[in-house]
């Protein structure tokens, strides 16, 4: 480790990003002792699947497959995206497989009809069967998770946590087989659903993919989704089935802090009673893929990890359809890349989900198909298995899309009898937390005003992976058929002779008899929607001040709550006398005017009957809060959920103090990992020019774009940040929140910043980064001897205690600006993973390590 001095003038930034589990789980100094190997444990069940392997069927594929050249049977385990593959490209290349991803439709059309999708499975299929000499079509998959999601006027349901919450596994099958038929009819044959994890920390961004924290609802869910998408028995792929896969193998929902692509660190046990609940059950109704996972299990990357791909999954469980990477998932195989990753098919990965680089990746694998690097008994293995799935499906005799029977001819996508279907999950998706004096449910001829971000929002409602991966730059526009919370609530309302009116801002002339407000958080998907604290609107509250001015204004408020996982609201829900958590409902606003109002005659036509399949929090920190765990303390249980026959209860004032104990255990501050953690955003300033924010991936400012900020890759795709600055005037990079924030705990505990740092060219003038507190409170370093020294182009560690700030007279309580890097000079610099961690840094011996020390 290297030791550097600093200049007395100030020292490093550090923030506060709450975070703290006094729930005892896996940390770091005993993860050894939970973890299992594969010699002393054998506790992995032997699955027998619904669908059974069919000699005759097993001699037609062995056939198939032995009509392959070595060629065309790696073009039959490379899988890329539409947006980069052409029909003759196909034919060509020999490709078994194409999807289509978040957001991408045929000729990049985001409003293309279903007979534009038809047309191009049409070509594709053609292609296909031309390209090999067994005449075997590709399968092409797409992430179906809640509806067809990907086509506008497709019938959206609500997502997976407002699903667990209906518990009806009934209600689930059907939405399986609603989905596929809209699947089925663009000519799609295989969608990446049902998510299987079971989460256990709710920071994670796919939180709301998963059914619940319970293993064994998941377990029956993950079964009814199955047998919905593919159909039973004799109905096994006929019609409108499809192909369903169970993602992502194996404890996607267990990683530590909840990041997304992280690593699982629990006991072989654990991950088999808990994280493979839902996997056993998919199994055993024969679904036909597994998708491998990004997360590693205890630092072993899933996507090479032979011993749970091949030993668990195939041999001992006995699957026998074909397992199918994430988006570009093999890279982070140990001495792999995007383009070259033998390793991951000797694992027991079956197929390459390689969206653009897959021209590369086909000549090098069949490059290491014949140099003996892959396997061949292994290659012939996983096209074994994906001509098996194939033909199971029917895809050899089903022929060309647009001469099957349920073509586009049909009236499937986002019809009538769908999205009652629809309206029905979300009434049995919602679940009552607060009914103070009975105020719900509402009379339908009251003036109702209908208020929040969320009142007249279909994209907001509708939440991440809905036709775009992010959920994000739709409007209301983009969803033909569907229905807003505030067009439902008003058609019901008008229909009895009431009045409602829109306001999102909560303002109005005549003072209504009751509010309901909608707001939540915005759309996201996987990493992007990892969070650093469970607090709603940490740092802002927006949302909050007009609860509070519409309760003070004596208006009684009902406030729907959209989210993706359960976040800390007490301020929230006591400026409420009523509170839903009504998840992402999806295209059927309906299903909550449903609810909320009585019918015309004044009668309850339909009550709550969600519960909770999440735990709720008490406190900010309960970031793992699930119902096993030893000191369970939620503010509302797993199972909780009030409904209109409920005697009345009044839930009374919630803490609305959520301070870290001091002898619990504080959780590393994000300020930066992989995006901006809230309540931050990046802000570049040069000059006099007005500081802008970054938006996007490029971000410029000042003479001559003198500061520039672009998004680059360090681990995963565009997890750090590259500033340059060209010298033509003073410019700053750094992170700003919209109010000052309080970072108290962190020096009270000797916390430190650290981040992952490049020099790509040193600087040329001093450097400094500062931390600021006002107009008159800032704390500046300087890092040229740092910087100086630091070896171009190798990202290392630099770590600063707090306490530099401190001795500088830094207000920890009321922090603006955490991190700020300035200098007048020319300078070019990539920073990642900007953190603050409680406690000293101790005395790592890496060279890559840096500590600076800051006395006086």
């Amino acid at each position: 480790m290297k030791v550097l001095g600093c200049v007395i003038g100030g020292c490093l930034a550090a923030v506060l990003l709450q975070g703290c589990n006094l729930n005892e789980g896996v940390g770091e100094s005993n993860v050894s002792e939970l973890v299992s190997t594969a010699e002393d444990f054998s506790g992995w069940p032997a699955v027998t699947s619904a669908v059974a392997q069919d000699p005759i069927l097993e001699a037609r594929v062995a056939e198939l497959v032995a009509g392959l050249s070595l060629a065309e049977k790696v073009g039959q385990i490379i899988q890329p995206e539409i947006k980069f593959i052409t029909p003759a490209q196909v034919e060509e290349f020999h490709i078994g497989s194409v999807l289509n991803g978040g957001g991408t439709s045929p000729n990049n059309d985001k409003f293309a009809p279903v007979t534009e999708w038809v047309k191009l499975a049409d070509a594709y299929y053609k292609a296909s069967v031309a390209s090999n000499g067994s005449g075997i079509p590709l399968i092409w998959g797409s992430d179906a998770v809640h509806g067809h999601n990907n086509v506008v006027g497709a019938t959206l349901f609500p997502h997976n946590i407002g699903l667990g919450a209906a518990r009806d596994p009934a209600l689930i099958k059907k939405i399986g087989a609603a989905t596929a038929a809209e699947v089925a009819v663009t000519g799609i044959d295989w969608t990446f659903a049902p998510t299987v994890a079971v989460v256990r920390d709710d920071r994670w961004g796919r939180t709301y993919e998963s059914y619940s924290e319970d293993p064994s609802v998941v377990r029956e869910y993950a079964s009814a989704m199955v047998e919905g998408v593919q159909g039973e028995d004799a109905q096994l792929f006929a019609g409108q089935h499809v192909v369903a896969t169970a993602k992502h193998f194996l404890g996607d929902g267990g990683t530590t802090r909840g990041i997304d692509r992280g690593d699982t660190a629990v006991s072989e046990q654990e991950l088999m009673d808990i994280h493979a609940a839902g996997f056993i059950a998919a199994l055993e109704s024969g679904v036909q893929t597994v998708m491998a996972s990004f997360n590693s299990w205890n630092d072993v990357k899933m996507h090479g990890n032979p011993y749970l791909l091949t030993q668990v999954l195939k041999e001992t469980m006995g699957f026998d359809g074909f397992v199918v990477g994430d988006w570009n998932g093999h890279r982070q195989v140990p001495g792999c890349t995007v383009t070259s990753c033998a390793a991951a098919i000797n694992a027991g990965l079956d197929m390459f989900m390689v969206p653009s680089d897959w021209q590369l990746l086909y000549e090098n694998t069949l490059a290491q198909a014949r140099s003996g690097e892959l396997e061949l008994a292994r290659l012939d293995d996983a096209v074994t298995r994906i001509v098996r799935v194939k033909v199971r499906a029917g895809l050899m005799d089903k022929g060309i899309v647009s001469s099957r029977s349920f073509s586009a001819k049909l009236n499937v996508m986002g019809g009538d009898e769908h999205r009652s279907l629809a309206r029905e999950a979300v009434r049995k998706s919602l679940v009552l937390l607060k009914n103070d004096n009975a105020l719900l449910p509402l009379s339908p001829k009251q003036s109702i005003m209908v208020a929040g971000s969320g009142a007249d929002n279909i994209g907001k409602q509708s939440g991440g992976w809905t036709l775009s991966w992010q959920g994000t730059g739709n409007t209301d526009a983009d969803f033909p058929g569907a229905t807003s919370i505030y067009d439902a609530l008003n058609a019901a309302v008008s229909a009895a002779g009431g009045n409602a009116t829109l306001s999102e801002s909560g303002s109005y002339e005549a003072k209504p008899d009751v509010a309901v407000v909608v707001i939540g958080e915005e759309p996201y998907a996987e990493w992007h929607g990892d969070i650093s604290s469970i607090e709603y609107q940490y740092g802002v509250k927006d949302d909050l001040k007009l609860l509070q001015r519409l309760k003070a204004e004596g208006i009684p408020v009902v406030t729907v709550f959209l989210s993706g996982r359960p976040l800390w609201v007490n301020k929230e829900i006591n400026a409420s006398d009523a509170f839903v958590a009504a998840w992402l409902p999806g295209s059927e606003g309906a299903g909550i005017a449903d609810v909320l109002l009585r019918d015309v005659n004044d009668q309850v036509a339909h009550d709550f009957i969600g519960k909770l399949s999440f735990s709720w929090p008490e406190f900010s920190y309960q970031t793992v809060l699930n119902v096993d765990d030893e000191n369970y303390a939620p503010l509302f249980p797993l199972g909780y959920g009030l409904s209109y026959q409920t005697p009345l209860v009044t839930l009374g004032e919630l803490n609305e103090k959520s301070e870290i104990p001091k002898d619990g255990k504080l959780d590393d501050a994000w300020l930066f990992v992989s995006r901006t953690m809230a309540p931050w955003d990046l802000v570049v300033g040069s000059g006099d020019a007005k500081p802008v924010a970054m938006d996007g991936n490029e971000q410029s400012t000042g003479l001559s774009d003198n500061l520039n900020v672009l998004a680059v890759d360090k681990v995963s795709q565009q997890d750090a940040r590259q500033i340059r600055w060209r010298g033509v005037e003073s410019a700053s990079a750094y992170l700003q929140a919209q109010a000052p924030q309080d970072m108290t705990d962190y020096l009270e505990r000797d916390g430190r910043l650290e981040l992952a740092i490049k020099v790509n060219q040193p600087p040329l003038d001093t450097v400094s980064i500062a931390m600021i507190c006002g107009d008159d409170c800032r704390a500046e370093l300087p890092l040229d001897d740092y910087l100086t020294r630091a070896e171009k182009n190798k990202w290392q560690t630099l770590s600063v205690p707090l306490s530099c700030f401190s001795n500088q007279g830094m207000d920890f309580s009321s922090v603006q600006v955490p991190f700020s890097l300035s200098t007048a000079g020319s300078f070019d610099v990539s920073i990642a993973d900007v953190k603050v961690l409680a406690g000293k840094a101790g005395q790592p011996s890496a060279d890559d390590y840096f500590s600076l020390s800051c006395e006086g």
